[in-house]
């Protein structure tokens, strides 16, 4: 399986990365971002692009891939409808119009969250723009489109947020995980839980395209040892 990443950098993306490049069905990996990820891997390319809106000058390498895993994503923390709007409905539609014409048999696979708004009518701002993103990813003409809405992410393996509040946020609650996944075992994953996930669920597809916390880590499985 080839596939295409988006958001490699971030905490999710971290994640599915690293189980890309351990996962043996897996051929190769091309990331696509603002910048690097620093790994280093035979089955692994970068394409560094000054914006991932415009794909244009790169769009004839995108051709050729199974699946994407679309993991690129920003809080809407401070942000007005319309600027959180144009970073992740259009961005992420752009990219998706952009993919299923280069690959028409291409799996789509959409990190969202937990909440999200179906019917995008909703009085919470950020529930209703990753709902019109949903629905609107459900109707491209791919081989296949699956939403996952992952609750509380507990990142593993060194992995760390790229976003500074949140890096504080993690390593203020870190003590508190054990009781996370003691009350709340249904809505805890692991990044290597969604990672695995991911890629399941690119290969082998899902009984229905949305998928809630308790779908994830049934699909993710029980993280590796160490």
């Amino acid at each position: 399986m080839n596939v295409l990443l988006f958001g490699a950098t971030g905490m999710v993306g971290q994640g599915a990365l690293r189980e890309c490049l351990l996962d043996p069905g897996v051929r190769r990996v091309l990331t696509v971002g603002r910048r690097a990820t620093g790994q280093r891997s035979e089955k692994l390319r970068e394409l560094v692009v000054p914006a991932v809106t415009d794909l244009s000058a790169v769009e004839p390498e995108l051709s050729g891939f199974d699946a994407c895993l679309f993991c690129l994503g920003v809080s809407s923390a401070g942000m007005s409808e319309e600027r959180y709007t144009t970073l992740t409905y259009d961005l992420t539609f752009a990219v998706a119009q952009t993919l299923v014409r280069r690959n028409p048999g291409m799996t789509f696979l959409y990190v969202s969250g937990m909440g999200t708004d179906s019917s995008e009518q909703g009085r919470t701002m950020w529930a209703r723009v990753k709902g019109r993103t949903e629905n609107a990813l459900l109707h491209l003409p791919f081989k296949a489109a699956y939403m996952f809405r992952p609750a509380i992410i507990l990142p593993l393996h060194g992995i760390r947020s790229s976003t500074r509040w949140t890096r504080i946020l993690y390593t203020v609650t870190r003590p508190l995980y054990p009781i996370f996944r003691t009350l709340f075992p249904n809505y805890v994953t692991t990044t290597e839980q969604l990672g695995r996930a991911l890629l399941t669920v690119a290969r082998e597809g899902f009984p229905k395209p949305i998928l809630e916390p308790p779908d994830i880590r049934g699909v993710g499985g029980v993280e590796a040892p160490g």
